[in-house]
């Protein structure tokens, strides 16, 4: 802003985009807020409400502590600029992009040339009309490209199988062909991603990992806090759950093969759904894994998403956060078509457990029951049923070099119900994109587990 501009701000009065104030006060918190909750806008201190020129100076510690207050408000607020033109300081006040926000009195807006304090009402309704701001897209000003951690894209790459090289002179490129950084800016979900420190900007993204002893939430025997990124989170959730589920050994397609009492495609079908979906807007909450002797809970902040009805659930894709989505898609944790929820029933149903149940209110939980032959006893004992094992002789066991893996022994299992059934649809059946699928089908055809009859087109699959 320059001197003219000011004098003509001045002479039109105060409105939606200009407030006056005679000297500065600590209040000026309300008309940041306010500003930032609508279009923007100017403060002018050194002007009374009648457009008089009181004048106002710009010390050093007066503009501290306007930044300091801006800083304050929650979320944070950019302040543009703050500067002495003539006798009056200037504080320039950028629209928000994360509203509603508040200050420690509560939360205000701009209405013609006042600051109201905004009803609950209000607060809700401003609320519901930017949801459609999407959090993970929303930059974040205070993020640099110093505060990414390149060990984390490598993850990240080596998960998508991926020979791209990233380093410091090619990672904006790599990042903005991702969708994560734009205008010179890292958004959220690029720091939910690969941000070195997480907490340091989204402080509540985390995932509370519980064992409990009994059914109930009383006696807590194993607990982990997990403040990473989300494919940290992912990968340590399914460890944890791997520590305490019970697990047995039985031999299939000639191969020594660990079964889990909950298959561990549906659980990491769910764990990948809740992150996916997780409403990260909401602070103060967290991701809970629970595992109960009877069951395990996973549960995520936020409901359904806006859009998707109840009686939608599960037969359409809707996706709250669709770059991270795209980011877990391109690591091969999930598929495109919104096949999720059929896939965790109709392996659950496969194993012979309970049906899982699925509950939506202010969060998503979903319940997978364990099965009940590992109930706890009388006396508080936990025990398993003793599982006989058919014996292979050694010989047959050394032919097969490799074993096989839960996705390949899945196809198998498709192929021998429709042998003439194409790469495409068993993406959809197992869940897993079209491409791991040819690339199993090679190494099941290198075991000798599977054989193509006949040509590409026109022939069929004969499964061992």
């Amino acid at each position: 802003m320059k001197t003219e501009e000011l004098k003509l701000f001045i002479d039109e009065g105060e409105g939606l985009t200009v407030e006056f104030k005679e000297k500065y006060s600590s209040k000026i918190d309300r008309d940041i807020v306010a500003f930032a909750n609508s279009k923007g806008g100017y403060i002018f201190l050194g002007v009374t409400d009648n457009g008089k020129i009181a004048g106002e100076t710009l010390s050093n510690k007066v503009k501290a502590e306007i930044g300091a207050i801006a800083r304050n408000c929650d979320p944070n607020i950019e302040i543009k600029n703050i500067k002495q033109l003539e006798r009056i300081v200037v504080v320039e006040v950028l629209e928000g992009e994360e509203k509603p926000y508040s200050c420690s009195s509560g939360y205000y807006r701009r209405l013609d040339a006042i600051t109201p304090k905004m009803t609950q009402t209000e607060v809700r309704t401003m609320f519901r009309q930017t949801r459609d701001m999407v959090f993970e897209d929303l930059p974040r000003n205070e993020c640099s490209l110093s505060d990414i951690s390149l060990a984390k894209i490598k993850a990240f790459l080596k998960e998508a199988e991926t020979s791209f090289k990233v380093n410091r002179t090619n990672v904006i490129s790599f990042l903005s062909s991702l969708g994560v950084y734009k205008d010179k800016r890292i958004n959220n979900a690029g720091i939910l991603l690969f941000a070195a420190k997480i907490k340091q900007f989204i402080f509540h993204s985390e995932t509370i990992l519980a064992a409990f002893k009994g059914s109930e939430v009383t006696h807590i025997y194993d607990r982990q806090d997990v403040r990473d990124d989300l494919l940290t989170q992912l990968n340590e959730s399914m460890a944890f759950l791997k520590k305490h589920l019970n697990v047995r050994s039985e031999i299939r397609e000639l191969n020594r093969h660990d079964i889990y009492e909950i298959p561990l495609d549906a659980i990491r079908e769910v764990l990948v759904n809740a992150i996916v979906h997780r409403d990260y807007s909401i602070k103060g909450t967290s991701m809970y894994v629970r595992v109960f002797d009877d069951r395990v809970e996973i549960e995520n902040p936020g409901g359904l998403p806006l859009g998707l009805s109840k009686s939608q659930f599960g037969r359409t894709s809707f996706r709250r956060n669709p770059i991270v989505a795209d980011l877990f898609h391109r690591m091969h944790k999930v598929e495109r078509m919104g096949a999720g929820i059929k896939k965790i029933n109709n392996l659950v149903k496969a194993a012979g457990l309970k049906e899982p149940l699925f509950e939506y209110d202010a969060f998503f939980r979903v319940t997978l029951y364990r099965n009940p032959e590992y109930a706890l006893k009388a006396g508080g004992q936990k025990t398993a049923k003793k599982i006989s094992h058919r014996r292979v002789p050694e010989k047959v066991t050394e032919r097969v070099p490799e074993k096989v893996t839960e996705n390949q022994t899945q196809i198998l299992k498709e192929l021998r119900k429709d042998p003439h059934m194409t790469s495409k649809n068993l993406a959809i059946v197992v869940g897993i994109s079209e491409r791991k699928i040819k690339s199993n089908i090679k190494k099941l055809k290198d075991m000798g587990l599977l054989q193509r009859i006949g040509p590409d087109r026109g022939g069929h699959w004969r499964a061992v």
